[in-house]
């Protein structure tokens, strides 16, 4: 995913996708038409430096979960093709078997 903007509102970090796409890895129970509404946020971080969003040129793999009509972010790293740990982590993302039990349907899984 692209990120276009970083906001701060309320305390906390507003990310706005520079478009509408997003390639999503593992959904949970999440349908498509609801990715298109969530606004992404990191919480309490309006103070803090996160020196992953300093460039915003590029893509970013970004994992989180819903809460209400929000995306909290629990992690965001910046995207490369060419990183083999990269890939690995992508790969290890789609052949890991999700519980249901574990993600009581607010897990969202990752971005790309």
């Amino acid at each position: 995913m692209r990120i276009k903007e970083v906001k701060i509102e309320n305390g906390d970090l507003k990310l706005i996708a520079a478009q509408k796409k997003k390639k999503v890895l593992k959904a949970g129970k999440l349908k498509r038409k609801e990715f298109r509404k969530l606004v992404l946020y990191i919480k309490n971080a309006g103070e803090c430096q996160c020196p992953q969003l300093d460039n915003l040129s590029g893509s970013f793999l970004i994992m989180g979960r819903k809460v209400e009509n929000k995306l909290l972010l629990t992690a965001i790293y910046k995207w490369d093709k060419k990183s083999k740990d990269m890939k690995y982590a992508v790969n290890f993302m789609f052949s890991y078997p999700c519980s249901e039990t574990l993600s009581h349907g607010a897990h969202l899984g990752s971005f790309r």
